[in-house]
C-alpha cells in the first residue's frame, strides 16, 4: 500500500516542484521583481533544503537557477488574484 506522504524526489530539472515548494515555504513574501532579484547563492542555498531535494550544490549551474526563478515567478502569479 502506497504512503499517502510519500513525495517523489525532486531534482534540479524539476523546476515546477521546485517552485511549488518555494512557493509554498516564502509564499507571498516574494513577489515578482523580489524573485527576480533573489541572489543565485540564496536560491541554491534553498533550494538545497527544500525538503525531498536529491540534486547537490555540484550540480546546480546557472541554467537551472534561472528556470526555477521563472517558474517560480509564474507560481507566485498563479496564485494571485
Amino acid at each position: 500500500m502506497m504512503n499517502k506522504s510519500y513525495e517523489p524526489p525532486i531534482h534540479w530539472n524539476d523546476y515546477e516542484d521546485i517552485a511549488m515548494a518555494l512557493y509554498e515555504k516564502f509564499g507571498d513574501d516574494f513577489t515578482e521583481s523580489k524573485i527576480y532579484r533573489i541572489r543565485f547563492t540564496e536560491l541554491l542555498d534553498w533550494v538545497l533544503s527544500l525538503p525531498n531535494f536529491e540534486g547537490t550544490r555540484e550540480q546546480a549551474n546557472e541554467g537551472h537557477l534561472e528556470q526555477i526563478q521563472a517558474a517560480w515567478v509564474y507560481e507566485w502569479r498563479d496564485n494571485q488574484d
